[in-house]
């Protein structure tokens, strides 16, 4: 028994000749199919977000007799020898060697901690400051404009008008509301406005536009919320990754000798 023993893990040891059943998934119409097909096939998917579990071995197993099923039926037709099956072959060489190249370069080149540090903090400096909740009335002149401010002088409320006058389908049905934005995130003429008026206070005056004529409150005032930076740090790499992959795209045309 120890004799048989040995021998088995010496052959096991040394790759003896397996069963077929180990080496190949099935065999179709007498061409044997690798198992390595359903482990490539399993990997495409991995790569592709979709990882395969146990349960779904015999699913790729399916998967791959059935293609061999195909692929030998294409070729006794002889469609493998057709120049547009050819042509469609060579994209396909070059779409996959052109994605391996931008893979590599990825995985040999990638954005450090200290990058997306700097990059967070060119965003904080952009975009500090405050921040306004805001409402506008947006109408088609200067006239309706005015007879807006002077109803809501005269006590008729802001959000009324907003519902029925505002020509602004974000914000019309809401009252006029525009939420919390920073002052940079409107056209240069509604921000100055905005940023002239306090927390509560109503624009005494129409507000011209390439929208048309607003009519501005500011409802709050308040310092800037900005995002932390574990919070948008995959958010941020993902960016100058794309950054610099398409650099080095450019430097790569830039180079080559085109004649």
């Amino acid at each position: 028994m120890k004799h048989l023993i040995l021998s088995a893990l010496a052959a096991a040891t040394l790759g003896l000749a397996l069963p077929a059943s180990a080496q190949n998934v099935a065999i179709v119409n007498g061409k044997p199919v690798p198992t390595a097909r359903v482990d490539m096939l399993a990997s495409q998917l991995a790569k592709a977000g979709r990882p395969v579990g146990p349960e779904m071995q015999d699913q790729l197993k399916q998967e791959v007799i059935a293609r061999e099923v195909f692929m030998q039926e294409a070729q006794r037709r002889g469609l493998d020898a057709t120049d547009d099956y050819k042509a469609q072959m060579e994209l396909a060489r070059q779409t996959i060697l052109i994605r391996e190249l931008f893979a590599d370069y990825q995985k040999t080149s990638p954005v450090s901690d200290a990058e997306i540090k700097a990059e967070y903090d060119k965003f904080v400096a952009a975009s500090g400051g405050k921040e306004y909740k805001a409402r506008h009335i947006l109408v088609e002149n200067e006239d309706q404009a005015k007879k807006i401010i002077a109803d809501i002088k005269k006590g008729q409320k802001f959000e009324d008008l907003a519902k029925k006058q505002s020509k602004d389908p974000g914000s019309g049905a809401n009252g006029g509301d525009l939420d919390w934005a920073a002052a940079s995130s409107y056209v240069p003429e509604f921000a100055k406005a905005l940023t002239s008026l306090n927390k509560g206070q109503l624009t005494q005056q129409p507000v011209k536009s390439q929208f048309g004529w607003h009519v501005i409150r500011v409802d709050d005032v308040r310092e800037a919320q900005l995002p932390k930076l574990d919070d948008v740090k995959p958010q941020i790499a993902q960016q100058l990754q794309q950054q610099r992959l398409a650099k080095f795209q450019e430097d790569l045309r830039g180079k080559a000798k085109v004649e």
